[in-house]
């Protein structure tokens, strides 16, 4: 079974889009709690209810991992990240028996990639991301990393990437809003 995650209802058929790697493509995971974190993005989510105009695509704001296991690990950079970038945020995981050929992608465990549109089998309403997120915690299919876990060496870490990713983020103002209000160091 692979997994696509989305917030735009009633898709019967997904199609290639515009993506990350710069040619038409669709993302799926083999795994499905591995599509509950494509269900918000954090840096939309802020900008829209902070009042933020903004035209095309958003930065995206990810904050996960893979363990040595290939489980997904949902890190924390600020305080109550988690809560603050799912919570109240619905969309649909919609999934395929098969979608044909595709390609593995090989920085992100049970991820494919595939060129050609693929008709869905079933799609599931998620009501609340959060809420779904912390059930596949709870259910060991997910880790999530509290912020105040982070060893302060972890936190160091973060300072220093997000400091970096602000000064290198000059053409997405949005995204520079996003890490300012955030982070409070920059």
């Amino acid at each position: 079974m692979f997994f696509h995650a989305s917030q735009t209802p009633n898709i019967k058929v997904l199609t290639p889009r515009i993506s990350n790697h710069g040619k038409p493509l669709i993302y799926f995971t083999k795994r499905r709690e591995n599509a509950l974190v494509y269900l918000s993005n954090a840096v939309e989510k802020y900008c829209k209810e902070a009042g933020i105009e903004h035209r095309g695509a958003y930065k995206t704001w990810a904050s996960y991992g893979f363990n040595k296991d290939g489980m997904l690990e949902l890190d924390e950079y600020y305080p109550n990240a988690t809560e603050d970038t799912y919570k109240g945020v619905s969309g649909f995981i919609y999934s395929a028996e098969r979608i044909g050929d595709y390609l593995k992608m090989t920085d992100i465990p049970y991820a494919v990639t595939c060129e050609n549109p693929v008709t869905v089998d079933n799609c599931e309403f998620i009501s609340d991301s959060y809420e779904a997120i912390l059930e596949s915690a709870q259910r060991g299919e997910i880790i999530l990393n509290k912020y105040e876990e982070n060893s302060n060496a972890k936190l160091e870490w973060i300072r220093k990437t997000v400091t970096d990713e602000y000064k290198k983020s000059n053409s997405s103002p949005e995204y520079q809003i996003f890490l300012k209000a955030k982070f409070d160091f920059i």
